[in-house]
C-alpha cells in the first residue's frame, strides 16, 4: 500500500507520542499511585495489588513510616517511593504523569489537599481520591476537582463503634435512588421489607456472609439483613427505638447537683466541714437548752451570732451554758475560714471537672471512649447524639478531639489509658461499655485488659490494625469486639480509585461489604446476558437495575431479563466479588497494535 505523503508526518507524530505515554517495558496496564504514612496506606496498596494483574501499582511513603505499619515490600508487584514530600517534583519521580488514579491517604487533611493540588498540575485528567477527616473541608475539595471522590475512614468506621458499645447494629443507612435501605436483625424488620441476607449464622459459631436465600424455618432471628426503610410506623424496628428512646433519655438534675458538689469539694475540707459544722450544731444546742432560750428560731439565731463571734461575755450564766458558748465561739473562729476555703476551692475545682472531667468516681451506666483522634472524635458525636453520658480519655490535653468534647461538656481525663487509676478515674468499674479507639495497638490492648480486670462482663469494643490478631485477640481474651479501623475503610478507598460506583460501605462481622452500581459496557460478557449471571452466593447480590438511559431503579428485576450495553447493577458484594463483576462488565482488553516506524 502506498503511503500518502501528506498523512506520514502526522502518523509519525501520533506514533511517537504514543510511545512517550507508555512505561519503557511496553506495560500497558493503567497506572495507580497510593501516598500515605499510615496503616490505612498499606491496607489500600493490599486492596489493589490483590484486584488482579491488570494495574500497576506505585506507593509513596515518608523515609520513616510507624512501627504499626507492615513491610509494604512483601506486596507483591507494588512499586515503593520514598519522599519527604508530596510535590510536583516528587509525583513526576513517581511516574504520576499518564496515571490513572492518585489516592492520597495521608492522616492530614491540609497536606492532602496540597498533594492534590500539585498532583493536578503534573495530571489534569487524574482521579483523585482524597482522604478527609474535616467534612466540611471535604465537601469544598470535591467541588474544586473535576474527578474526585472525597472520603472519610472515620465516618466510616464510627458507626461500627457506636453500634458495638450499644450492642447494636451498625445503624448503616444508605440512599438509593427511589429507596432508603438499612442494616438490621431479622427479628426487627417486616418480611416484606428484607431486600437481602447479609449474614446467616449455623449456630455453631460459623458466619456466612451473603449466603442464598434461607428456606422458610431455616432463617435466625439473629441473621443481619438488608432491609428497607420504609418510614411508617409499622416499619421501624426494634433497635431504631432502642435508639430514639437513648436519645431522650437526659441527666437526672439532683443527680447532677450532687456530682457537681462532690466535684467541688476535697475529701479532706469537706470532712472538715462537716466537722466543724457538727460542732456548732451540738453547741448551739446545748447553748440554746441552758440558756432557757425559747423557739426554734431564737436557738438558731443565737447560735450563729455566737458562732460568727458577736456573743458577749454572760457570768450569770451556769457553767455548761458558759462552756458551750465557749466552744461554739471557738467553733465559729474555724468555720468562717473553712467555708471562705470551701468556696475558693470549689469553684476551682467545678471548673477543673467541666475542663477536663478529673472528678468521675461516681458515674454509673456511661461509655468511655479512649482516644480522640479522628475516630474517636467521631464516636464521641454520635454517642452524645444519642443522648448517652460519655467519659474520654486521652494521653494528650490537645488531642483532636479535646475541644469537641468540651464543647459538648464531655470531661476528658488526660492520662495513660493503660494505667488502671486512670480507667479508675473514669469509673469503668460501673461504666455501659469501653470503646478503645487510640493509635497505639498496646495501649488499647492494655486498656482493654484492665477494664476486663476491673469489670469481667463489661462490654468492650476494641481497635487493633492487624485483621488476625484482632480476631485472635477477641477469641482469647472474649472481647466483644475488635476491628481495624484501615480494613473497613480500605475496600472503599479502593474501589474508588477503581472507578466503580461505590455507594457505602457496611461493616458486617469482620468483613466490609460495598454497596455498588456497576455499568455493563458494549461488548462485555454482561452484554446480552441474563441478570442472574451477575449473582453470586456468598460473593454478590443483585438488588436492583436501572435500564440504560432511564434513572428509574427497579428493584425487583426479573433474573431472566436480558442487559444490554448501559444498564446499571445495583448490588451488595465483597470486594472480590465486586472485582469479578466489574471484569464482567467490562470488555476484554484489546492488545496495542504500533506501527514499526522506518
Amino acid at each position: 500500500m502506498a503511503v500518502d505523503p501528506l498523512r506520514e508526518p502526522i502518523r509519525r507524530s501520533l506514533v511517537s507520542r504514543l510511545r512517550e505515554g507508555l512505561p519503557r517495558n511496553g506495560d500497558t496496564r493503567p497506572h495507580f499511585v497510593v501516598c500515605g504514612a499510615d496503616a490505612l496506606v498499606y491496607t489500600v496498596a493490599e486492596e489493589l495489588a490483590n484486584a488482579g494483574h491488570r494495574i500497576r501499582l506505585t506507593v509513596i511513603v515518608p523515609p520513616r513510616l510507624r512501627s504499626d505499619v507492615p513491610d509494604l515490600s512483601a506486596l507483591r508487584g507494588v512499586r515503593i517511593v520514598r519522599a519527604d514530600r508530596l510535590d510536583e517534583r516528587t509525583f513526576r519521580s513517581a511516574g504520576l504523569a499518564g496515571a490513572a488514579a492518585l489516592a492520597l491517604v495521608m492522616p492530614d487533611d491540609v497536606v492532602n489537599l496540597h498533594a492534590a493540588l500539585c498532583a493536578q498540575a503534573v495530571e489534569p485528567d487524574l482521579r483523585l481520591v482524597i482522604r478527609m477527616f474535616n467534612s466540611g473541608l471535604g465537601y469544598g475539595v470535591r467541588r474544586l476537582f473535576a474527578d474526585c471522590a472525597v472520603l472519610s475512614d472515620a465516618a466510616m468506621a464510627a458507626p461500627a463503634f457506636v453500634a458495638a458499645s450499644l450492642g447494636e447494629v451498625a445503624p448503616t443507612h444508605v440512599r438509593l435512588p427511589g429507596r432508603t435501605v438499612y442494616v438490621a436483625r431479622r427479628a426487627d424488620v417486616r418480611p416484606e421489607h428484607i431486600i437481602c441476607a447479609l449474614t446467616v449464622a449455623d449456630g455453631a459459631g460459623r458466619v456466612d456472609v451473603l449466603p442464598a436465600t434461607p428456606a422458610p424455618g431455616a432463617e435466625r432471628p439473629t441473621d443481619l439483613v438488608l432491609a428497607e426503610a420504609t418510614g411508617r410506623p409499622a416499619g421501624q424496628t426494634l433497635a431504631a427505638e432502642r435508639l430514639v428512646r437513648a436519645r431522650k433519655r437526659r441527666r437526672h438534675p439532683l443527680a447532677t447537683l450532687g456530682r457537681g458538689l462532690r466535684a467541688a469539694l476535697s475529701r479532706k475540707l469537706g470532712m472538715a466541714v462537716v466537722i466543724t459544722l457538727a460542732v456548732t450544731a451540738i453547741s448551739g444546742t446545748v447553748l440554746a437548752h441552758a440558756a432557757n432560750v425559747d423557739g426554734l428560731w431564737r436557738s438558731i439565731y443565737v447560735t450563729l451570732l455566737t458562732a460568727v463571734g458577736s456573743s458577749d461575755v454572760e457570768k450569770n450564766l451556769n457553767p455548761l451554758a458558759q462552756a458551750a458558748q465557749l466552744v461554739l465561739t471557738i467553733a465559729g473562729l474555724a468555720l468562717l475560714p473553712l467555708i471562705t476555703a470551701a468556696v475558693v476551692e470549689g469553684m476551682v475545682n467545678a471548673r477543673l471537672a467541666l475542663a477536663r472531667g478529673t472528678v468521675t468516681n461516681d458515674r454509673e451506666g456511661h461509655i468511655v471512649v479512649v482516644g480522640l483522634g479522628n475516630v474517636g472524635t467521631r464516636v464521641l458525636r454520635q454517642l452524645v447524639d444519642l443522648g448517652l453520658e460519655v467519659v474520654a480519655i486521652d494521653r494528650r490535653p490537645d488531642a483532636r478531639g479535646a475541644k469537641v468534647a468540651e464543647q459538648l461538656g464531655v470531661p476528658l481525663i488526660v492520662g495513660d489509658a493503660a494505667l488502671e487509676e486512670t480507667l479508675r478515674s473514669a469509673s469503668v468499674a460501673t461504666s455501659k461499655a469501653l470503646v478503645v479507639v487510640s493509635t497505639d495497638d498496646v495501649t488499647n490492648l492494655q486498656a482493654a485488659l484492665n477494664a476486663r480486670a476491673a469489670r469481667p462482663d463489661l462490654r468492650v469494643v476494641l481497635r487493633l490494625f492487624d485483621d488476625d490478631f484482632a480476631r485472635r485477640v477477641q477469641t482469647a481474651f472474649s472481647i466483644d469486639i475488635s476491628r481495624s479501623v484501615s480494613r473497613l475503610a480500605a475496600p472503599a478507598f479502593a474501589a474508588a480509585m477503581l472507578e466503580r460506583e461505590v455507594l457505602a460501605t457496611i461493616p458486617v462481622d469482620r468483613h466490609a461489604l460495598l454497596v455498588a452500581a456497576v455499568q455493563v459496557l458494549p461488548g462485555s460478557p454482561l452484554d446480552g446476558a441474563e441478570l442472574s449471571r451477575a449473582d453470586r452466593t456468598q460473593s454478590v447480590r443483585v438488588i436492583g437495575l436501572s435500564a440504560a438511559g432511564e434513572e428509574r431503579v427497579d428493584w425487583a428485576a426479573d433474573p431472566r431479563r436480558v442487559l444490554t450495553a448501559g444498564d446499571r447493577i445495583f448490588v451488595v458484594a465483597r470486594r472480590a466479588g465486586l472485582r469479578a463483576l466489574v471484569e464482567q462488565a467490562t470488555p476484554p482488553p484489546e492488545p496495542l497494535m504500533l506501527e514499526q516506524a522506518p
